[in-house]
Parts: structure tokens; sequence; C-alpha cells
């Protein structure tokens, strides 16, 4: 069963990226701050792949229970749904975490009615639901893409409320970040 879920886990991530590599091909030309932003995520590749390298990420047992394979893959379904729905949402609007477009438009329907930024807790989401489903010791990937993410979405509404000075503050004051209701 364990190799099973984990090939069901690989198909879909696999999957997911897949579609976001071909649905990248019709976005809005734009233009990525690339100084820093790079660093932080050559810095963050190399955490993970040392986790991965240095054993880190399977030296718990990978899980047996039929429950945590089952709860896993819902939130791996549900988290990657959210993120791809969120990604269709956003049309040509989506880009590159930072990516300053020309003719950038404020989308606040769909998923953004729930969270700011649904792609991310999307991914998260569907992180959270791989470590649950495989093994805990994948929550440390998690915690430093949440890292990531949020340092990705506070560079990013810094820049959407100097594009939108009239309407991001009070989207940004009704609508959580991350998780509904509560961040």
């Amino acid at each position: 069963m364990v190799r099973v879920v984990g090939l069901v886990c690989a198909v879909l991530w696999a999957a997911f990226w897949l579609y976001w590599l071909v649905a990248a091909l019709s976005m809005k030309k734009g233009r990525v701050r690339w100084s820093r932003e790079l660093a932080i995520r050559v810095v963050i590749g190399v955490i993970v792949v040392m986790l991965v390298r240095f054993g880190a990420l399977s030296r718990s047992r990978p899980s047996t229970d039929t429950w945590r394979a089952v709860l896993g893959l819902v939130l791996l379904v549900v988290g990657l749904g959210f993120a791809v729905w969120a990604r269709v949402h956003l049309g040509r609007n989506w880009g590159m975490p930072m990516t300053q477009k020309n003719e950038p438009e404020l989308v606040t329907n769909g998923p953004y009615r729930l969270v700011r930024h649904p792609i991310y807790s999307g991914i998260l989401l569907a992180g959270v639901g791989t470590a649950i489903a495989l093994r805990w010791t994948w929550l440390i990937v998690v915690l430093v893409a949440a890292i990531y993410f949020i340092y990705s979405a506070t560079v990013e509404e810094r820049y959407l409320a100097g594009q939108f000075p009239d309407i991001y503050p009070a989207y940004k004051q009704s609508t959580k970040m991350l998780v509904p209701y509560l961040f």
C-alpha cells in the first residue's frame, strides 16, 4: 500500500506541475524582480535538496495506516484543485511570484474571495496532505515552502497596494492571506 500511495502522490504532483508549465505559456508580459527573490529561491531549493540528499525526509517510517493515506490523498487533491482553480481564475494575469505585469488587474472573486493567495494556500494544503499520506517528515518541506510563500505574499502585497491604492487596502482588510477566516 505504501508504494501505491507514494505513486499516486507522485503522479498527482507531476500532473499539477506539468499543467503549471503549460499554463505559463499564456501569461501576460511583465518583469520579474530577480535579484533578492532569485537568491531566496536558490537557497530554498538548496535546503530542500540537502534535506532529501542527507535523508532527513526518509528517517521516519512511511505511513501504513489506511486512514492516513485516504485523508492525505483527499487533502492533496483538494489542495491541488484549489491551486488550479485559482490559476484558471487568474487567467493571463498569473505570473511567477513577484512578477510585475504591464497591464495589472486585481482579481478578487472566485477563490480570491476566500483568501488573497489561494495558489499558495492550495500548494501548502497539498503538501500537508502528502506528508500525512507518506511521512510526517515531509512537513519540513511544507514549513520551508510556507516561509517562502509568506515572504512572497508580503512582497506581492506591497506591490499590489501601490498598483491599486484605492481598492487593495479594503480587499486586504476583508480577506485573509492564506487560511480563510484565520490567517
